[in-house]
């Protein structure tokens, strides 16, 4: 496969108050239905989105419902999302740093990343082989926890950047194309797309910092940058991403090779209210003019074309390489 693909990636969970500390109530899944506003726009383009779902979506019927059809008639897939303060077993205390579960010891990690695997295969009769750790919370024993469960594709990667500053994993240094995370090729890591543009956009991996750190945030430096058109950092998400600077993005990497890319966002986003991004009816119509514009521009500009996880998997398994630094995350 030589020309650009994509796939769309949907964090599927529960609402929750994004200004408000984590907490175990906020289990409501009143927007999954809402997920119907954009295959309005993902069957005029052929587009087959990756639901990664949570344990709260898992177990509720109505929810499971309308997922498994849009399985059933082929429009989706799904896979699993961990967010460990709404997942059994709840023996950890509900904090900032538990909210990334590659912070809990490992046999709680193992428990909850289990117990939502059998709540998925329980709700859509299949056991699932995708996993995209809640807040990307990808650490050291996930791997592993993964390949035993059965696994063979992880998106929880975000390289270019880093969670540390929150207690959260830092991905800096990790490819930015898909790559076998273990030397026995059985978990195959598809990283969201994050990545830098602009005249000096080769530059990005080395001053990864000026766009993570507290201080640089606070000194306003990465609006400078994006000011200056010298070089900007933007992930594939019309979460807070206008479409210009995505396509900005697709357009760089392109350029200097990238051939598989994921567009991601939050499945509570389709219903005003639940999310920053989205507040209101008009900015549900922006939000979805953004993707349009996105993959529009993907196919007829970039000559790319739409694909999904599972197929990346089975195109590319074989030529991907090893990445021997993550093999030990």
């Amino acid at each position: 496969m030589t020309g650009p693909c994509l796939a769309i990636v949907v964090d599927t969970e529960e609402e929750f108050d994004w200004t408000k500390p984590f907490s175990r109530e906020a289990t409501g899944t009143s927007a999954i239905p809402a997920q119907a506003r954009a295959h309005e726009l993902y069957d005029v383009f052929g587009v087959v989105p990756t639901y990664v779902t949570g344990y709260p979506v898992a177990r509720d019927e109505a929810s499971v419902r309308f997922l498994s059809e849009l399985k059933a008639s082929g429009r989706a897939s799904i896979g699993a999302h961990l967010h460990p303060w709404v997942t059994p077993p709840h023996e950890e205390e509900v904090t900032r740093r538990n909210s990334y579960h590659c912070n809990l010891p490992h046999q709680l990690e193992r428990a909850k990343i289990a117990a939502l695997t059998d709540a998925l295969t329980q709700a859509f009769g299949e056991r699932p082989t995708i996993f995209k750790a809640g807040r990307y919370g990808f650490g050291p024993n996930t791997r592993r926890v993964l390949m035993d469960l059965g696994y063979r594709i992880d998106c929880s990667m975000v390289p270019n950047a880093s969670f540390a500053a929150d207690g959260g994993p830092s991905f800096y240094g990790r490819s930015e194309a898909p790559f076998w995370i273990d030397r026995e090729r059985r978990l195959l890591e598809i990283p969201l797309t994050n990545g830098h543009f602009g005249p000096l956009a080769a530059l990005g991996r080395h001053i990864q910092p000026l766009f993570d750190s507290r201080l640089a945030a606070q000194l306003r430096l990465p609006a400078m940058l994006l000011r200056s058109g010298l070089i900007s950092r933007a992930r594939l998400s019309p979460e807070g991403v206008p479409a210009g600077e995505q396509c900005a993005l697709l357009r760089s990497l392109v350029a200097r090779g990238r051939r598989v890319f994921t567009l991601t966002y939050h499945s509570p986003s389709l219903a005003p209210g639940n999310t920053p991004y989205v507040r209101d009816a008009g900015a549900l119509a922006d939000f979805l003019a953004n993707i349009r514009t996105v993959l529009r521009y993907f196919r007829d500009d970039l000559g790319g074309r739409f694909t999904t996880l599972s197929q990346i998997h089975a195109d590319q398994a074989a030529a991907l390489p090893i990445e021997t630094a993550a093999c030990t995350n």
